[in-house]
């Protein structure tokens, strides 16, 4: 009924007031970019009940700098030392397009679907039942893991001060940071949002200053007193150590560090004006990897030889951002770093925390999980439950730390690493996927944002990343070492066991193309929506400026 209607009613009523609530729905039906009741609500199709109380700012903010945390300050020392500098910047830039071209695909859905359950959502509109249970288990129990990595990485931070020494536990530390964690997640968004806001505007000055030492230390200020340029690179083994075992083994580490990229978009869900912030976000996460990780790799990489002693030894006091400091200034400098690098750990530990809680609440609400626990919500709409059980997880995960903080650190991080790997590959399908019945269903006018690389950027992402998943865990093998096995590739273990456990139950194949639903969860913007957001598009001079002043900072 609703395509017998022409292409000149909607002409004659576009622009009309008091058209009744069916002749809107028509209206909307045929060009669901506009609606032209002022009253409709744009979360009309979306069944998630949470606030939007994340300002453009806070968003744009945790976009630039809020995943940053221990797989940068803590891994890359790791990772230089088994592979050289060479390796490690390759690397992490290999990575970084990656991801770029992983966020380009999530981008576009994102936009379309502005929902908390993002990717996880998506895996079934447009994948499967199957599917989707397997992505939202794996994802959940990625941050859940990620928050008992970040406590354990705490303790590696505290090792710094010694303060065992003095009669303070490093576990009670972490338990305290815990705490306050879940206390910024279970309140209200904003609690979590502003956070991260403070958290990220630290992280992104301290690693400026970073750049600067790190200039300083090459020209000469440094213990040698001489000019290091790219000495280190062709020290011993470097700038390649152990070949292509060496190479590939740092796909892992680099793919941890990189982590919660993707979960930004989980932030969408309870943002402000989604379809103008969205596309803006995927837009500033080109720039993020270039400066904040190949950035920070190439500096390492210069100043920072692959033989340094300790660089394996899992202790902060080897970070590479830890000892730059102190080749530029004193004990002291170093100190400040490690204070910034503990306050990044609790902010990747916030953030992880946050991306699990929604995930297992979108769980609830696809049936995976019973909605009426883990989908409840407090009087200010925030899924206390799922945050709580997602802590009560990582909190357990944590207590294994008695086999020691750097062992159970390295574990965590190759689970994490291998998990966000399947994660970006799951997108890399699901994109292809929400693109093709897009088109079968006529519908591709209605993107507001587009992937420029599709298809080339997905089919590139599912091959590429198989290809290292596979390879990575060489050195697992030569010689072999079980437990290096299992933390590689336990992963690629837990998804197919949850697909397939899921399917058994349940029988379900991959949806149809024609078949595909892209009307609920659909956000579409009010006329006024629309009309602030050509406003702001439009802004130049002062005003322009001062816009993104407050979309950034204020």
């Amino acid at each position: 009924m609703v395509k017998s209607i022409s292409s000149d009613y909607i002409e004659e009523n576009y622009y009309k007031t008091d058209l009744s609530p069916k002749e809107n729905h028509v209206v909307c039906e045929l060009d669901p970019s506009f609606t032209t009741d002022e009253n409709y609500d744009p979360e009309a199709n979306i069944r998630e009940d949470l606030t939007r109380a994340l300002k453009p700012r806070v968003v744009n903010m945790i976009s630039i700098a809020g995943i940053i945390g221990t797989g940068l300050y803590l891994s890359t020392s790791k990772s230089l030392h088994t592979g050289g500098p060479a390796s490690l910047f390759m690397n992490y830039t290999i990575m970084g397009g990656v991801v770029y071209l992983t966020l380009l695909a999530l981008g576009e859905m994102s936009t379309y679907m502005p929902i908390s359950g993002s990717f996880c959502v998506y895996a079934r509109k447009f994948g499967s039942e199957s599917f989707a249970c397997a992505l939202m288990w794996n994802y959940w129990f990625n941050d859940a893991v990620s928050v008992a990595s970040d406590l354990t990485a705490l303790q590696l931070v505290m090792d710094y001060w010694k303060t065992s020494e003095h009669g303070f536990p490093y576990w009670a530390a972490s338990l305290i940071f815990w705490f306050v964690v879940v206390c910024l997640n279970v309140i209200h968004v904003r609690f979590y949002g502003e956070a991260e806001y403070w958290l990220a505007m630290l992280k992104i000055i301290a690693i400026i200053i970073f750049f600067i030492l790190s200039i300083v230390v090459n020209v000469g200020k440094n213990p040698q007193h001489e000019y290091i340029g790219f000495k280190n690179w062709t020290r011993g083994e470097a700038p390649f150590v152990d070949g292509i075992k060496g190479f590939a083994s740092l796909f892992v580490s680099a793919s941890f560090a990189y982590g919660g990229t993707e979960s930004i978009t989980l932030t969408n869900g309870e943002a402000e004006n989604p379809i103008r912030n969205t596309p803006k976000i995927v837009k500033t996460v080109f720039w993020r990897i270039l400066i904040f990780y190949v950035g920070s790799t190439f500096f390492i990489a210069m100043n920072i030889p692959y033989d340094y002693p300790g660089l394996d030894s899992k202790s902060i006091v080897t970070s590479p951002f830890t000892l730059v400091f102190q080749m530029a200034g004193t004990k002291g400098a170093g100190s400040f770093m490690n204070a910034v690098i503990m306050t990044s750990v609790i902010s990747a530990c916030n953030h992880a925390l946050f991306a699990g809680s929604r995930i297992m609440y979108n769980m609830g609400l696809e049936g995976f999980l019973p909605a009426r626990i883990v989908s409840r919500t407090n009087r200010n709409k925030v899924p206390y439950v799922s945050v709580l059980i997602t802590a009560a997880v990582g909190a357990l995960c944590f207590g294994a730390s008695f086999i020691g903080a750097g062992t159970l650190w390295t574990w965590l991080q190759n689970i994490v690493g291998v998990s966000n790997q399947i994660a970006w590959l799951c997108i890399g399908i699901t994109s292809i996927r929400f693109r093709k019945g897009l088109e079968k269903q006529g519908k591709t006018h209605e993107l507001i944002y587009k992937n420029w690389t599709y298809p080339y950027g997905p089919y590139f992402v599912i091959i590429f990343v198989s290809f290292i998943i596979l390879i990575q865990g060489w050195s697992a093998f030569a010689p072999w070492n079980v437990s290096n096995f299992f933390s590689y590739y336990l992963e690629l273990f837990v998804f197919p066991v949850c697909f397939i456990i899921w399917w058994l139950v349940k029988r379900d194949r991959f949806v149809k193309y024609e078949d595909m639903d892209f009307t609920t969860d659909r956000y579409i913007p009010t006329k006024e929506i629309i009309e602030l957001n050509e406003t702001l598009d439009n802004l130049k001079g002062w005003k322009k400026y001062r816009q993104m002043f407050h979309e950034y900072v204020l």
